[in-house]
């Protein structure tokens, strides 16, 4: 290998390397001009990426953190009781045992496109070290979450292939799928770059898609049914995975609902009225697809719930995804139809669970929460 030896043949080298992705690398000369905090963006940022300090994203930093301070292993978990349930002729009902395998089918095959859909796609198109560091932990998480639901198939002895095969052939797991492929292709496509307003809101559109209705709808009422066995003293270790997935998800949610909301304040002239019925267009498409996989997964009332209360449910969902990127309500009245999630998921004061930070965490112990109001 020829030695590079000057510091001009260095940073050429490293363009080549990057070709076809910002770095930010390609454009660094010495003594240039240190990198401000005002020079940093969301996307199109055109400072070096290496420069995570100063934060001008103190919230991604945070939320880095977090994440971290959270850390859990699946292992952790004992999931002997649910075995033993698992295998007794009697312990759970048909309904019961199709609500636990369609769920295992869609999330082990959701989690798996999310994670390619940071890797491969989004850590692309965000130009800010701050929130590519939260990120680069969001991805562990996710492989963690894939890890989670394979480690629960294998300890129930379940067959793996029809498991991880679920998204070709059941239509409702099959078409939730199909709607997210749809626009994670769309950012993975190597020939775009941002950059232009076209392009700009083509990014926004699709990462709305991504956090907003993949993961801030489509997990919900799978998520609320796992949980609800877990509370009657079902499958306890299952729903046990689930809590510590979905608080995961719910830190998720609320980094990419602010990276919306930030991209919108530095790019206003994307959310023109056009771009914001699109998005209200999206969130009601999520919500006819999952209401159609609460009718799949449970066709009779099981554990005190049935498909029309998931509908007021996920119009209830809805009207806070709505209002948390600024825009208006679509479902006027829509309450939540389980008052014993208050128990579960304290939606009472949802945003402790969905846009707060978590707290104490550490190692599949307890589960604690802020009690702001």
């Amino acid at each position: 290998m020829t030695e590079i030896t000057t510091h001009s043949e260095a940073l050429n080298a490293m363009h080549s390397l990057h070709h076809g992705g910002s770095t930010g690398l390609e454009e660094i000369e010495m003594g240039a001009t240190r990198i401000q905090v005002d020079d940093k963006r969301i996307i199109n940022c055109h400072a070096d990426l290496n420069q995570l300090v100063p934060f001008k994203y103190e919230w991604a930093w945070k939320k880095y953190l977090d994440a971290c301070a959270n850390h859990w292993m699946p292992q952790e978990i004992n999931m002997s009781a649910d075995l033993a349930l698992w295998k007794s002729l009697d312990g759970l009902t048909e309904d019961e045992r199709l609500i636990i395998v369609r769920n295992l089918g869609f999330f082990s095959t959701a989690d798996s496109l999310v994670a390619n859909n940071l890797v491969l796609a989004v850590y692309r198109h965000i130009t800010n070290p701050e929130c590519r560091q939260y990120l680069l932990r969001q991805a562990f998480e996710e492989a963690l979450h894939t890890h989670a639901y394979q480690y629960v198939i294998e300890s129930l002895g379940l067959n793996e292939a029809e498991v991880f095969n679920m998204y070709r052939e059941i239509p409702s797991v099959a078409r939730k799928s199909v709607w997210a492929l749809k626009y994670t292709q769309s950012l993975g496509d190597p020939t775009f770059q941002t950059g232009t307003p076209e392009n700009d809101r083509r990014l926004l559109r699709d990462l709305i898609a991504f956090y907003v209705v993949f993961e801030g709808i489509f997990f919900y009422v799978g998520f609320t049914q796992i949980l609800s066995m877990g509370r009657r003293n079902k499958m306890a270790g299952t729903s046990e995975q689930f809590q510590y997935i979905l608080r995961d998800e719910s830190m998720h949610l609320n980094f990419g609902i602010d990276v919306i909301n930030q991209i919108k304040i530095e790019n206003p002239h994307l959310w023109n009225a056009e771009m914001q019925q699109e998005a209200i267009t999206m969130i009601k498409e999520g919500v006819a697809l999952e209401y159609q996989y609460a009718i799949d997964t449970m066709p009779r009332g099981i554990l005190g719930m049935n498909a029309e209360m998931f509908k007021e449910y996920l119009h209830f969902i809805a009207n806070r995804r709505l209002a948390q990127i600024g825009l208006s309500e679509q479902y006027p009245g829509a309450q939540n139809p389980f008052p014993w999630m208050s128990e579960v998921l304290d939606l009472k004061k949802e945003k402790n669970f969905f846009e707060t930070r978590v707290i104490e965490y550490q190692t599949g112990g307890t589960l604690s929460w802020d009690e702001e109001d």
